[in-house]
């Protein structure tokens, strides 16, 4: 694993010791790889979304759609159900 050294001011620092006491951290780096890979998380929805928006427009999502989708859904159920 590699190491970064960052600077803080005072208010972030304590702000970040307050967070990894208080939401059960062991350390400031384990907090600070988490807000990282939320963004990360946040960035790749954000794409998807933006993908989506500039996709063209699809079969309309009514009733009959999420009813094909449970039937998928009960019928790849089944053969794991067997197992």
């Amino acid at each position: 694993m590699s190491t970064m050294n960052i600077s803080l001011p005072d208010t972030l620092k304590s702000f970040v010791d307050e967070q990894v006491s208080q939401r059960g951290y062991s350390t400031s780096s384990e907090y600070v790889r988490e807000l990282i890979r939320k963004d990360q998380d946040r960035l790749q929805l954000r794409g998807l979304l933006l993908a989506g928006a500039a996709s063209a427009p699809a079969a309309p999502a009514d009733a009959s759609y999420f009813e094909g989708l449970r039937d998928r859904v009960r019928k790849a159920a089944k053969p794991a159900a067997k197992a």
